[in-house]
């Protein structure tokens, strides 16, 4: 199958002195988002030939503790959506969504 469209997403990362990240910001123009400001992300690729993932993780000096508990929370629960739906195995992802639920009381990031 031909590539009949490319897509660009482009995050910035404004270091300090020390090259400790101080600003990040992202677009995606497909999106409709542009330059938008963000205090972290995870980015994970897929390595095919050494059959490995990579990542990235970077998150700004200001960013609150209690920010990235919730950030991480909702990217477990983010990737146990995706695993869900690119494996169909219920199973696991029950498992997986238990300790989300664990993560979220221990920290207690539960809404009331």
């Amino acid at each position: 199958m031909a590539v009949t469209h490319k897509s660009q997403i482009q995050l910035n990362v404004g270091l300090d002195e020390n090259k400790i990240p101080e600003a990040i910001t992202w677009s995606a123009e497909d999106g409709g988002i542009s330059h938008e400001e963000t205090k972290a992300f995870l980015l994970s690729v897929w390595d095919p030939k050494n059959k490995e993932s990579l990542r990235i993780d970077l998150w700004t000096k200001d960013m609150p503790l209690d920010e990235m508990r919730i950030f991480f929370h909702q990217t477990l629960v983010a990737m146990t959506d995706t695993y869900k739906r690119a494996t169909q195995d219920d199973k696991m992802a029950e498992t997986m969504k238990d300790f989300t639920d664990y993560f979220a009381e221990k920290l207690d990031l539960k809404k009331k």
